[in-house]
């Protein structure tokens, strides 16, 4: 079998050559616990559709080559591997018959990673085990399942779809029959060229295609002319790096490209339509802001930068990592979050993360296996594994997870989606970095492998039904404690004044990290030099791989020593593989031979101007059939819609993270009497000794993408805002992220969708004096396989922008939460209910088309806004919720089930335009920009005098009973008792 190929970590000793003992450690739980490996694998295979019957027992360990004695052996096992309270183990050499009993019936399987993969456990476990005084060659990990009760072809089935990831995993049927796992070879030096100068146009976009470069026709015509002019071929490094700067991920070269958008107000030429649109935005803001712009660093630091106190600057980022995570779940998202927590560490001199959020896009979870595209993973499997690499990441860096939201959409099958973010707290004078000419080029921490070659350009590839085989070698695997002691030395070294500037390798690895940081200057690096994980890798290799955990630094010579020494004290690698050279060039050596010579001009400023057409076409709108039903009928569209998978609890989700560790936490995601209602916002509290917050929240509302991407936008920044309203954050403070995600943008009616959509986030930053701090873009998310009829077919995933906000709140304290906190508080509903039943989940639960969707007054919007949270503010409000999907009813459902609490409404009181003066509109609308707020009988004459210039009524009583009453002219309109409302709410998504 080819895993005793696998590459020698470099990491081993030296003089290991000769193959030691390879030991074989099962562990298993402990009789009287639960076996939770069976248990989540047996649910996973019902799940997608296997027969109940199937039965699974499984169990972990570990594969350990080294020259040790079965009493060593056992020593390692008992000290080290396992906790025996709650489990017990197993030792024997490789291929040992005890180890690999199977009943009759059973099939024995063994997963195990495939050459090459980072297995963070093992890593840490061989080094562990250094530590006690072995000499361990290698150490692998594994799995081994027992499945009885299906047929081969469901035995196929389980072992590809559930058991293993093809990505990154391999399944061996039967015993283990490896004698070792540290077989490699040294690399010896090969200098490639890619003949290019006499390439015609097709075979310029074979080499494109073929070496996963995304360029197209034109720009592989720049390249070769460029070649030309000097004479020669590019060696294929050199090629390499000028398609990772050149990737969609890395230059955003479709939206700040020249693009003509023609819509019904006619045709409007951009020549860089994020620059005109968003970036404009906030420039306009700034310069109404004046003396007082808050703003530090917008768009050119790998996270935006705003003021927050006269001691620390914040930083925001959220990225993508979506191509990955529909490969290898885990691994992408695992490796998401990973990577913008560098992102936060990279920015400035160093920000200090203080928490993070997520948002997540799959298709329904309830999906059988007979469903799905070929090529696909189970929607079920693939959250699971999304949910877990977030988790783990965040949890063991210490770092909160705070925020975040989970959306369904058949339409993400091929395609989920997954948005991480990473907010950090910095001084104010360690917010700026520049590069100096001489300073060393030093890399710290993880090791370069294979790992995720090639990830920048096959961010822009579409997805078919044989990328798990054929782009595997995208997907990162993070270690989570080797960036933790990054992290630590980094801090200290910032304090310490030890560098000048620094970046994550991130998408493009080295070549994206050292190419940007020497873009004025010039660079001279030493790829021989760089720390390996295992021998084999090329030259090209090492330059372009995105391995996980590495931070790249600009070091005076002069602080080397140092650095290295506080490196050293932590057990991190740090190592100068290079300088930054002023020759303007781009110089990669291998040994004394120059593989690469580039012109940074040329790599920066060469790549020839996208330019594209944009089309959009309003779609016709057409009334919403609208019939009053009765309190039974309304009573059971609640439930629907409280039951519906996008506004259903995300408790499973929410309790695997850590929401209190910093000790900065005042909202977390959930509240209430029993911890479990839907927090609007995060807030956090990031310098301990200060009552000054941060409020962290989302907007995002793709459906709505279908009726008009304007609106949709729009609605998205509104509800960012109600959010961090909602808690108390001041409208005044708040700094705004984009995330677009799309389909394919070189369609002009896609692409006319998000030039819609950017236009929309320019008009509505204006208006509130929010600006745009940071963003990102995926494009191109498409997948395409061949169906059953012999014709190929594409899904797109649905128009999608995440709009995510920071504000700030003076003080803590006057925070509010959700949840209602007293019977015989008054109810007030803030904000106006309009006609807008488009889009809506009234619309969805009941199969109903058409209707207008929410838009956003941003007049009124903004005064509503001000004045709540001045309300807020002099704490005559005990409870605020944003009023969003499901409108009034689920609000104040939410709000009643939260607090334990009942609640009586009358319709009639609800602040309304005219033509939505009926019963359903009233409950069940989506308009903008509206709150239900609880307030104090002794506060009524204050909070009303304060709200009296915009819409507000009083609507209702918080009750000492457990019903959520609506009432018309006295007559129940709907009620409910509120423990059945939590539990259409709950149960969804109560996965254990």
């Amino acid at each position: 079998m080819a895993y005793s190929t696998l590459d020698r970590p470099k990491q081993f000793p030296e003089g290991t050559a000769n193959v030691a003992a390879l030991w074989q450690i099962d562990i298993f739980p402990a009789p009287t616990h639960v076996n939770r490996i069976a248990e989540e694998a047996r649910s996973d295979a019902i799940g997608i559709g296997v027969a109940p019957a199937i039965q699974i027992d499984g169990h972990h360990g570990f594969l350990v080559q080294a020259d040790i004695t079965i009493e060593e052996a056992e020593r390692i096992a008992r000290n080290l591997l396992v906790e025996p309270v709650v489990e017990s183990h197993r030792v024997a050499t490789v291929g040992d018959a005890k180890l690999n009993t199977a009943d009759s019936g059973q099939s024995l399987v063994y997963v195990l990673p495939k050459p090459g993969v980072t297995d963070p456990q093992a890593e840490s476990a061989a080094a562990a085990m250094r530590e006690m005084g072995f000499e361990v060659q290698a150490v692998r990990t594994f799995r081994k399942y027992l499945v009885s009760g299906i047929d081969e072809n469901q035995l196929e089935l389980v072992c590809t779809k559930v058991l293993a990831n093809d990505a990154i995993e391999q399944t061996v049927h039967g015993p283990l029959e490896l004698t070792e796992i540290t077989a490699g070879q040294p690399y010896e030096l090969d200098l490639q060229t890619v003949d290019l100068l006499g390439a015609n146009d097709d075979e310029l976009d074979r080499i494109s295609r073929e070496g996963t470069l995304s360029l197209n026709t034109i720009e592989m015509q720049t390249i070769q002319n460029h070649f030309k002019e000097l004479g020669r071929n590019p060696t294929d490094i050199e090629l390499e790096s000028v398609a990772q700067t050149w990737s969609e991920h890395c230059s955003h070269k479709t939206l700040a490209g020249r693009i003509a958008y023609t819509d019904e107000n006619g045709t409007r030429n951009y020549e860089n339509m994020l620059k005109e649109t968003i970036f404009a935005a906030t420039q306009t803001i700034r310069a109404e802001l004046g003396k007082d712009d808050w703003c530090v660093s917008v768009f050119k630091d790998n996270a935006g930068i705003i003021r927050f106190d006269d001691q620390f600057n914040l930083t925001f980022k959220v990225e993508t990592h979506n191509r990955p995570s529909a490969l290898e779940p885990y691994g992408g998202a695992n490796t998401g979050i990973g990577g913008v927590i560098r992102d936060t560490l990279g920015t400035g001199l160093g920000a200090k993360p203080i928490c993070n959020t997520d948002v997540f896009c799959f298709a329904s979870p309830d999906k059988s296996s007979e469903e799905l595209p070929p090529g696909v993973m189970h929607p079920r499997t693939i959250m699971k594994g999304v949910v877990a690499g977030v988790r783990d990441y965040g949890n063991r860096m210490g770092i909160p997870t705070v925020n975040g939201a989970v959306y369904f959409d058949d339409r993400y099958v091929g395609n989920p989606l997954v948005f991480c973010g990473s907010v950090g707290i910095i001084p104010r004078d360690k917010s700026e970095k520049e590069v100096q000419p001489g300073d060393l080029i030093v890399s710290i921490g993880g090791r370069t492998g294979r790992d995720g070659i090639h990830g920048a350009t096959f961010s822009s590839a579409e997805l078919t039904e044989n990328s798990e085989q054929t782009d595997g070698g995208a997907v990162q695997i993070g270690n989570a404690i080797t960036e933790k002691m990054a992290q630590d030395v980094l801090l200290q070294a910032r304090d310490e004044g030890l560098y000048t500037a620094l970046t994550d390798c991130g998408a493009g690895g080295y070549s994206s990290a050292i190419g940007e940081m020497g873009e004025e200057i010039g660079a001279e690096v030493y790829l021989d030099k760089v720390p390996l994980k295992y021998d084999g890798l090329s030259y090209t290799e090492i330059w372009i791989s995105e391995a996980q955990e590495r931070m790249v630094f600009s070091i005076p010579e002069s602080n080397w020593e140092r650095f290295r020494d506080l490196c050293a004290s932590e057990s991190v690698v740090a190592t100068i593989i290079g300088r930054f050279e002023p020759t303007g060039q781009l110089t990669l050596k291998y040994g004394d031979t120059v593989v690469g010579d580039v012109s940074m001009k040329f790599l920066h400023d060469g790549r020839p101007p996208v330019i594209r057409e944009a089309t959009y076409q309003p779609t016709p709108t057409s009334a919403i059939e609208v019939q009053s039903q009765t309190p039974s009928e309304n009573g059971t569209t609640l439930k629907n819609i409280l039951g519906s998978l996008n506004v259903a609890s995300k408790h499973w989700v929410i309790r695997q993270y850590d929401h209190e560790v910093q000790g900065a936490s005042v909202i977390k995601p959930l509240v209430g009497k029993a911890n479990d209602g839907p927090s609007d916002a995060a807030v956090q509290r990031p310098v301990l000794d200060s009552k000054r917050g941060v409020v962290v929240s989302c907007g995002m509302n793709p459906h709505l993408g279908d009726f008009d991407p304007y609106h949709m936008a729009a609605s998205s920044i509104d509800e960012a805002f109600r959010n961090c309203v909602a808690v108390g954050g001041d409208p005044s403070r708040v700094g705004l992220l984009d995330n677009f995600c799309w389909g394919y943008t070189d369609r002009p009616e896609t692409l006319g969708t998000l030039v819609r959509a950017a236009i929309a986030c320019q008009d509505l930053a204006i208006a509130f004096d929010a600006p745009f701090i940071s963003g990102k873009d995926s494009l191109h998310n498409e997948f395409s396989y061949e169906g059953k009829d012999g014709t190929r077919k594409t899904i797109s995933i649905p128009s999608t922008l995440l709009i995510s906000a920071l504000a700030q709140v003076e003080d803590v304290t006057t925070c509010v939460t959700m949840d209602l906190k007293a019977a015989g508080n008054l109810l007030y509903q803030v904000g106006e209910t309009k006609n807008e039943l488009g889009g809506s989940h009234f619309g969805l639960v009941n199969d109903l088309a058409g209707g207008e969707v929410p838009k956003v007054d941003t007049t009124a919007a903004k005064s509503i806004f001000h004045t709540l949270h001045n309300a807020i503010k002099n704490r005559l409000v005990r409870s605020c919720h944003d009023m969003s999907e499901g409108g009034l009813a689920v609000c104040v459902a939410e709000m009643a089930f939260a607090g334990g609490f009942g609640a009586t409404v009358e319709l009639n009181s609800v602040p309304c335009s005219a033509d939505a003066n009926n019963e359903t509109t009233k409950l069940f609308a989506e308009s903008n920009s509206r709150f239900v707020c609880e307030v104090a009988p002794e506060n009524k004459a204050a909070f009303e005098t304060m709200m009296k210039d915009i819409a507000c009524q009083h609507i209702g009583t918080v009750e000492s009973d457990h019903d959520v009453k609506f009432l018309a002219d006295g007559n129940s309109v709907l009620s409910e008792p509120i423990d059945e409302l939590k539990t259409a709410w709950q149960s969804p998504l109560d996965w254990s």
